[in-house]
């Protein structure tokens, strides 16, 4: 019992920071998850850690919310999927609130827009790192149909600008019929 006391406040601290600290949307969040808890804590590996950012991405709703959720329920169940959602939902719901209060005195502030701008492309450098590495574990892992679903989903959203839904779908399809047919094989 204590150990899993431990291991919700860990979850709770440790999103509650991601979560105030992230700026960019949710793959920001989701390689910062994956620093602390597969790099540092060694709670999950990192197959594990991409899986479950498919499973985030693939569900309805925020990314980071969703890789909060699944990373809480992996490590300490229901009582971890609700301790890790209220703790990355209170710095935006908090921050939020107060802009929301304060929008008209920043709305023309010249120095907030160049601040935003500015955040803007620190966001897509960390994007890209998230990308890289995640194409990465994929390409490392050696397994010639996994790095050709990459390679036609990413030329299906980039260039043929078919719907993401579509491919993330699509891509969930086929991870089941691989599943289905690897297990007949066993």
């Amino acid at each position: 019992m204590e150990k899993k006391r431990t291991i919700l406040l860990k979850v709770f601290v440790s999103t509650l920071y991601l979560s105030a600290f992230t700026f960019g949307g949710g793959y920001v969040i989701v390689t910062l998850m994956k620093k602390k808890f597969v790099d540092e804590y060694h709670w999950i590996e990192e197959d594990e850690m991409l899986d479950l950012t498919a499973i985030a991405q693939s569900a309805p709703g925020a990314i980071a919310v969703n890789g909060a959720i699944v990373v809480g329920y992996k490590l300490a169940g229901v009582a971890g999927a609700l301790t890790a959602i209220i703790a990355t939902i209170i710095p935006p719901f908090f921050i939020i609130s107060i802009i929301s209060i304060c929008y008209s005195a920043f709305r023309n502030n010249l120095i907030v827009g160049k601040m935003l701008e500015g955040m803007q492309a620190g966001v897509g450098a960390v994007i890209a790192a998230v990308v890289f590495e995640m194409a990465g574990g994929i390409i490392h892992g050696k397994n010639p149909v996994s790095v050709m679903i990459m390679v036609l989903a990413f030329t299906a959203a980039c260039f043929m600008k078919l719907n993401v839904i579509y491919v993330v779908l699509v891509c969930g399809l086929i991870g089941i019929i691989r599943t289905l047919a690897e297990k007949r094989r066993k």
